[in-house]
């Protein structure tokens, strides 16, 4: 179970970081050609008119035009990003969490708080899990095809089916925190504290001389 663990951590961040590198490439190829052709342009009329470079930029404008899907399969990539990403950050306490009356609680308050949070967590993870599903299979009886993507076999569900699976991830995280809260090995939900961060960066600065 402990090795299947790692295991699923490490996927989790390699897709994490495939989605962040490939969103970057594809913007950084689609913003360099759409401004590269200009230089080759620039550059044939200072030299008098040159064909090769005339050329040259004429190829480019013409990858830079036939990349329209770019900025769908970001938009794409993204979503896929944000929604898998909610799993990470509640296994990771990204959240941000606001909790400041429920710490001024006795410990046996606050577990039981903590239950009754992660409760509620889990009833919403699962209800948009199964409503997304719903969603998702629509779309996938539909074959409707993604916008600037459908030529290229990409279908609308394909996208979308992110959105059920980041929601069923998100049900097991907090499932998991259900089980720790009842095993007494935490009190809440283990969310992020700014205030908390905030103070341990203020008392580690050094004075100003």
């Amino acid at each position: 179970m402990l090795a299947f663990d790692h295991l699923w951590r490490r996927l989790e961040e390699g897709v994490i970081a495939f989605l962040l590198a490939a969103m970057t490439l594809v913007t950084f190829a689609y913003v360099i050609l759409n401004n590269a052709y200009t230089l080759f342009y620039s550059a044939g009329e200072f030299l008098g008119g040159s064909q090769i470079l005339f050329a040259i930029g004429d190829v480019i404008l013409g990858l830079a035009q036939s990349m329209t899907w770019s900025v769908a399969l970001t938009k794409a990539l993204f979503a896929w990003l944000i929604f898998f990403g909610l799993a990470y950050g509640v296994r990771t306490a990204g959240h941000i969490g606001v909790d400041a009356l429920v710490k001024l609680a006795r410990k046996p308050v606050q577990r039981i708080i903590g239950l009754i949070a992660c409760l509620c967590c889990l009833g919403y993870a699962g209800l948009i899990a199964l409503a997304s599903f719903d969603w998702m299979l629509t779309l996938f009886d539909a074959g409707i095809g993604a916008e600037d993507l459908g030529h290229y076999g990409i279908q609308q569900w394909q996208i979308t089916l992110i959105v059920p699976l980041g929601y069923a991830m998100v049900f097991i995280r907090f499932l998991e925190i259900f089980v720790r809260i009842l095993r007494n090995q935490q009190t809440g939900l283990g969310l992020a504290d700014e205030a908390a961060e905030a103070m341990k960066l203020t008392e580690h600065e050094e004075p100003k001389q």
